[in-house]
């Protein structure tokens, strides 16, 4: 979706909690180097408010957009008064524009996980491969999406509840669901494999997976940020796989998000980075 860029005002990272977001330090960082006056900030609504009614608050308050985070999703989807094809798609909204009084939905999280993938692999390669995807929620349904407009030819999901998975058949042209405790075997020859699932995050049990059979060279993701170095990826790292931590999904669809705001795609620098590991590394 393609908007005309506003004279900046306020923005916000929309939650319920939100204290915990990055996203104020990714795109506060953006605004400095611009030299914007410009603050992103933290807004929590809580799910029992009136969501579209909040956003009109905030659009009355000066601000001019908004990324949207758990569990509101679904609810700024249904709050739009208009949507990209990516969030109609999806069912979803993760980036808000108030524009003349309009409430205008995008959802970046897929191009943005495509986005992380490129940065590491330039030349692609896994998009002529197969994936196996682990788990079905919000991330996955994006994920999923993405990888059918690259053109990957098998897309192999599996879930711990098998329904959540069958009722993402349709994101994509080329999708076999399989079950949860056939994931080792569904992982051979495949190229890409991703963990969307909360399994390996910090507090939660680590996730259990052979990675031998994958393809020489393949790339193994986990969205996961808390911690970096998941499970998954250190065993991934120990077979000699090529490895991309949840950081890459963060920054690019952040990324994203602000080019709809400004105009301008912004730099993922290696000092920015830094800024969110060293905050990773004090907050957990």
């Amino acid at each position: 979706m393609t908007l005309s860029p506003q004279p900046l005002g306020r923005l916000a990272i929309i939650g319920w909690p939100v204290s915990h977001s990055r996203s104020p330090l990714i795109h506060n960082y953006w605004l400095a180097a611009q030299g914007q006056s410009a603050r992103y900030e933290a807004y929590p609504i809580d799910p029992q408010d009136d969501f579209r009614a909040a956003l009109l608050d905030m659009a009355a308050a000066g601000f001019i957009g908004a990324n949207v985070t758990v569990p509101h999703k679904e609810a700024a989807f249904a709050a739009m008064d208009e949507v990209s094809a990516a969030a109609q798609n999806l069912g979803a909204v993760n980036t808000i524009s108030f524009q003349n009084g309009r409430l205008i939905g995008d959802n970046t999280d897929g191009d943005g996980f495509l986005a992380g993938l490129q940065t590491v692999t330039p030349n692609q390669d896994w998009q002529k491969t197969p994936a196996l995807i682990l788990g079905a929620g919000g991330a996955a349904r994006a994920i999923i999406a993405a990888l059918g407009r690259a053109g990957v030819p098998d897309i192999r999901l599996v879930n711990r509840t098998r329904a959540k998975a069958e009722a993402l058949s349709d994101l994509a042209a080329h999708i076999n669901i399989g079950d949860w405790q056939d994931r080792d075997g569904l992982a051979e020859g495949c190229g890409l494999l991703i963990n969307t699932t909360s399994l390996g995050m910090a507090g939660q049990p680590p996730l259990n997976m052979v990675v031998q059979g994958l393809q020489k060279n393949a790339l193994v993701s986990d969205i996961v940020y808390t911690p970096l170095h998941t499970p998954l990826l250190r065993a991934a790292q120990a077979g000699g796989f090529i490895c991309v931590d949840g950081l890459g999904m963060l920054l690019n669809q952040a990324a994203l998000s602000f080019e709809i705001w400004t105009g301008t795609r912004p730099d993922i620098t290696p000092e920015l980075r830094g800024l969110l590991l060293a905050d990773l590394d004090e907050k957990d």
